[in-house]
Order: C-alpha cells, then structure tokens, then sequence
C-alpha cells in the first residue's frame, strides 16, 4: 500500500508548538503533550493506512488531533461522529477555523441522513386536500413556516429553520425515507437537496458524515451510497464507543409501525394528488391503519422491551391482519396499468413491507434476537449478536487507514472489549490520560452505610447521602440514574424533603426538551438536574454551574432485558463468562462516560459521588475504580464538604429567590 505522502511528524510539532500557526489563531492557545501524541500517532496511521484505536481523556483536544492530520495528509478524509451536535460543531466552527489557521483551504462537505433535508416532493404532498391521520390543530402553521422557509434555503437542512423544532411530526411530512423516496422518477429529483448534498460530498476532500451513513456506504445498503468510501485514504470514527451498538442495529432489520402509518399517509396524498382517491381505496388504507393500531393498543402496560416469546399470544394474529391488509393495499397501487410512478411507489413500499414484516417472523433465534420496542407505537426488530465478522470484511475491503476515537474505549488499559467487538482485533491502541489534574481538581466520594441497590428505599438513601455534599456546593449538580423509576422517585423525594435554605432549583429530565434543560441549568447557575439516558454523555457544562455529580447505581444493563439475557446466552454457548466478557465492561465504559460530564475545562473543580457500595463490597469494584481518572477517594463527608466550600467559586448575591 501506498503512503500518504507528506514530511508528517515535523509539520504537526509545529502545528501544536507555542509558537505555531494554532497559538496564532486561538486566543488561550497552550500546546499539549497529549494532543501532539495523538496527533501524530493518527498523523503515522494515515500514512501508513493502517488501524488505529485511540482512548483520549477528557481536555486532550481529540478533535484536532485528527483533524490537523486529515488537513495536512492532502488526502480524502472521511470523519464519521455519533452526532449531528458534533457534525455540525466540525463544519461550521472546526474545519474552517482550522483551515484559515493552517492557510490549508479544503474542500469540506456536510452529509446527513434522509431525514435531515427537506423532500421538496413531499412538501407537495403536504398540502393534499385529504385528512392526514395525526395532523391536526397546529399543523397548518408549521406548514405556512416551512413553505416560506423552502423558498429561501439552499441547503435544506431542517436544523436552520429554528421556528419548527426538529423534534415536531411535521418533519416527517416533509422530507423523505428510504422507503418512499422515489429516486430519479421524483418529479423534483433535479432540485432534490438530499442528491445535492451527496454531490457536494462526492466532490469534497474532508466529508463529515455519522455512523449510520458510514455503515449505509460501507454495506451499500442504499441506493445512492457506495461512492464514499472507495476513494478515501482515511476513514475518522470519532465518538466510537457508539459505533458497535449502531452497527448491530443498522446489521440487523426492523418493522416499525410508524413507518405502516405514514405508508397510509402518503397513499391518501399519492391518491389525491393523482385524482384516484375513492371511497373503496380510502377504505383500504384506513383498514391497514387500523389493523397496526390494535397491536399498539395490545401492548399497553408491557415492559418497554419484550422478547419475541414473550409476547402476548393474540399478537401474532395482528401481525397476521398486518400483513394482510399490507398485501391487499399493494395489490391495488402496484399495478402495471397505473401509470403515475409516485402511487405505484406506494403499493411497491407496502409489498417491501409485507416481506419485512415476513422475513422478521422467519429470522432464527441462534443468530440474534427478535424482540419488540414497545414505545409511542411498536418495532419489531432482530439484533444479531456478532457483527465484528462483517465490519472486519468491509474494512479490509477498502485498504484505508481507520481511526476509532473517544474519551471511553478501554476497561482500566484494555481494549480488548470494544476492539473484539468491531472485528479490529489487529489494531493497534493508544491510551492517552486526560490533561486535567484530577488529583488537585477533583474528589471521589464514596459514601458509607448504603443498603444493597436492590433493597426497598435505595434510591431515598442515595438522596440522603448527597443531599449534604449537593448542600455544601449550593447546587451546581448533576444527579444521573439508571432507571426512570429511580429518577421519579427522586424528583419526588426532593419535592417532599426540600428544606427552607434550599434555594437551589430543582431541573428534571422530561420537563422539558433536553437542550431547554441544559441551557437552563447553565444559566441558573446553582440548579439541580436530575436526569438518566441521554445526560450520561454528550453533555458539556463548563464552570462551576456543575461541581457535583453524582451517580446512583453502577450501570449494569437490567438483567431482564431480552437483548441482555440473548447475549448472555450466545457467550454461554461459545464458552465465555458472559459477565467478565461483555456486561462488566458495557458497565465500565457507561460509568467512565457519565464521571466525565464533571470536569470539562482546565480550572473545572469538583466531586464524583458514586452511591453504590458494590464499588467496595465486590471484587469487580476495582475495575470500575482502577478505570476511573486517577482522583483522591474518600468516605469523608466532612473532607468532601471542605473541600467544596474551599474550591466552589461563591454564588453572586442575588436579588430576588430563585
């Protein structure tokens, strides 16, 4: 293989030197002896196209210790991130500082998912004189938003219009799926902004994509995809301790029930448009509405995940009536005399869904897990349980270098976990501590006398152990849990125990959009968060607005959950101590992301609280702690009290109550 061929170790010394074109660009600029490493171990990677594994602590600066390389290499860079945050952060701030810092202009592009762009067919669709199932009051005003918007927008990416947040139904009126795009018979193909994107990616020497397009282009998995990566030299896998759950779930198949109601939608529109809108088609597909709605409603009151057997024994009839009524609709649209393509694209859909739905019940259980999502509407999917088989022929495929990169990839210094489970057992592995001194910084409380997780009022007592330390920081703190139940229960304990000089607010996840909450938090500035999910990574608070998090159990997977149990029972099969293999280091890797949301920043001080006494009790304790930053430990109270009083900058005074 040929190296990438550019003088690589002198240039990024100089690049990351005191005196080099990034302290000239960046006002606070200092260099750092583990970025500069990183740096030019993905800077050797790339030239010799070879894998590479890098675990960077928090304050390392990983990204632009990947992206001067990709910069300075003159070759075509693919960086995939878990994110459309850190998509858009590289585009729009990153890369084109770094260009102008570098006097390097690039070529960079920007590609996201379908579901991101603005189907300029569909919008048409949208103004159908027919009743669309779930659209009622509010919709005509977000539609007025959008239609002016699309009059305006070169790019039509949903995230500029800020008016019609991202999260609201009407997006998926208006842009496209791989299901019902109708690809080049689209009246609109030629303006289409999803094909335009991939123009522009094509052309691009960096293109920033996330980890589902990565694997739709690895695979060839859909239509317009497969012209990435055969041209790349590198392929960047920033926030990878992401990527072999995803890939597990873009490897195996899914039968969603929104996507049968929004087939319904879009006959009704197709049918309108087209002037064939009857009585007896109306009847179709409000038949095929209402034989999804009755497993919905089946569901009601089960687990939010429930194994294939386990399911109620009426449930297979409906999926029965499903498939029925999906056959029947296209049997009527997919008909060689009709000669409008948009409504045989219908009838077409229904029949791919039909065989989906199919195939879902014949898929054998000795290769993965067929289990159904039962939220806002059911998913059927099947999980495999090994995917590294596959990844690993897909990167071999394509002699590039391959970079995994985050700040939560090794069990204390193993990689062994996260490599084995992407087929990248070869690679080589760098571990690289955070800069930030944690041992100045920061504590580790470990609370004494707390009963067992399982015991009837765990989550009451966690309360009790932090509430002083959260006391003595006046607020400023993240309570992260590993269950909705625990969080209820704590919100509602907080409620009923809240003392006169508690004038901290009290923030919890569910009040409002998760962006809302954090900005709020930042802006309160002595607030309380309570939060589980989402809030474990991905979240940067800076400051002092957070110097306490505290986390309420270790995050084991619960051990009725079916995914785990199928795991567990093909590392069984193979000989493996399905504990020690996979449900400790999962464990290790979540706690390492949720102790990080606590020092974000050079001069960030603060305590971790982890309430759980199994960190002492149990011989797997010491893998959690030994994976941790190294940070002074303590049962303490008083210690950790000082040392919050000491350190926490004070609260301006203020005026009114919170």
């Amino acid at each position: 293989m040929v190296a990438i061929p550019w003088d690589r170790m002198p240039v990024i010394s100089e690049v990351f030197s005191a005196d080099g074109p990034l302290a000239r660009a960046l006002d606070g600029f200092a260099p750092r002896a583990e970025q500069l490493l990183m740096a030019q171990a993905v800077g050797e990677a790339m030239a010799q196209r070879t894998q590479l594994v890098v675990e960077a602590g928090t304050g390392t600066g990983k990204t632009f210790a990947y992206l001067i390389p990709a910069l300075l290499s003159g070759g075509r860079v693919v960086i995939s991130t878990g994110t459309r945050t850190l998509q858009d952060q590289l585009f729009h701030r990153d890369l084109p500082l770094l260009s102008r810092s570098l006097g390097r202009p690039v070529k960079v592009a920007l590609l996201k998912g379908r579901a991101n762009y603005l189907c300029r067919h569909r919008l048409q669709l949208a103004r159908a004189p027919v009743a669309l199932p779930g659209f009622g009051r509010g919709f005509e005003g977000a539609l007025a938003k959008i239609e002016r918007w699309a009059l305006q927008t070169t790019s039509g990416d949903i995230s500029e219009l800020e008016t019609v947040p991202e999260s609201e139904a009407i997006w998926g009126l208006v842009t496209s799926t791989r299901d019902n795009c109708l690809g080049q018979a689209c009246p609109e193909f030629r303006d289409c902004h999803l094909v335009a994107a991939r123009r522009e990616a094509q052309a691009a020497q960096l293109v920033i994509v996330n980890h589902h397009l990565l694997l739709a282009d690895l695979t060839l998995k859909e239509e317009g995809f497969g012209e990435l990566l055969p041209g790349a030299d590198a392929v960047v896998l920033d926030e990878a301790h992401q990527f072999p759950d995803i890939a597990a779930q873009f490897f195996g198949l899914s039968f969603a029930a929104r996507a049968v109601q929004a087939l319904t939608r879009d006959g009704l529109a197709e049918l309108s448009r087209a002037g064939l809108l009857d009585a007896s088609g109306r009847a179709e597909l409000a038949r095929l509405d209402e034989a999804v709605a009755l497993p919905t409603q089946l569901l009601m009151g089960l687990p939010e995940r429930i194994a294939s057997e386990d399911l109620p024994a009426a449930f297979a009839e409906c999926l029965a009536d499903i498939s029925r009524a999906l056959e029947a609709v296209a049997a009527r649209l997919d008909d060689e005399n009709l000669e409008i393509a948009a409504v045989r694209a219908v009838g077409r859909r229904a029949s791919e869904l039909a065989l989906r739905l199919d195939e879902w019940q014949q898929l054998s259980d000795e290769e993965g897990l067929r289990f159904v999502e039962n939220s806002r509407g059911f998913v059927l999917r099947f999980t495999p349980f090994e995917v590294a088989t596959r990844l690993k022929a897909h990167v071999l495929a394509r002699p590039c270098a391959w970079i995994h990169t985050s700040a939560t990839l090794a069990v204390g210094t193993d990689f062994t976990h996260y490599t084995e489970r992407v087929g990248a057992q070869e690679a080589l592995t760098l571990q690289i501590a955070s800069p930030f001194d944690y041992e100045r910084n920061a504590k580790l409380y470990l609370p004494k006398g707390l009963p067992e997780p399982s015991a009837r009022g765990y989550t009451a007592a966690v309360l009790e152990a932090a509430l002083p330390v959260i006391r003595a920081a006046g607020g400023r703190a993240f309570l992260l849990f590993t269950s909705h139940r625990a969080l209820s229960e704590a919100a509602q304990y907080l409620a009923q125990t809240r003392r006169s000089d508690d004038d901290f607010p009290v923030l919890v996840q569910g009040e409002a959009p998760r962006d809302a909450l954090l900005r709020r938090f930042r802006e309160l500035g002595n607030a309380v968060l309570l939060a589980t999910g989402s809030f474990w990574e991905g979240v940067d608070v800076r400051g002092s607005a957070l110097s306490v998090v505290v986390i309420d159990k270790l995050p084991f997977v619960p051990p009725d959950d079916p995914l785990l149990k199928a795991r567990l029972e093909a590392l069984r099969r193979e000989g493996k101590n399905g504990f020690m293999a996979y449900q400790l280091p999962q464990a290790v890797l979540a706690l390492k992301q949720g102790v990080g949301r606590l020092i974000r920043a050079t001069d960030d001080t603060g305590v971790i609280v982890l309430a759980d006494p199994r960190l002492r009790s149990k011989g797997y304790g010491r893998a959690f702690i030994a994976s941790l930053p190294s940070m002074p430990a303590t049962q303490d109270l008083a210690e950790i009290q000082r040392f919050l009083q000491e350190r926490v900058v004070p609260l301006p005074q203020r005026t009114q109550p919170s």
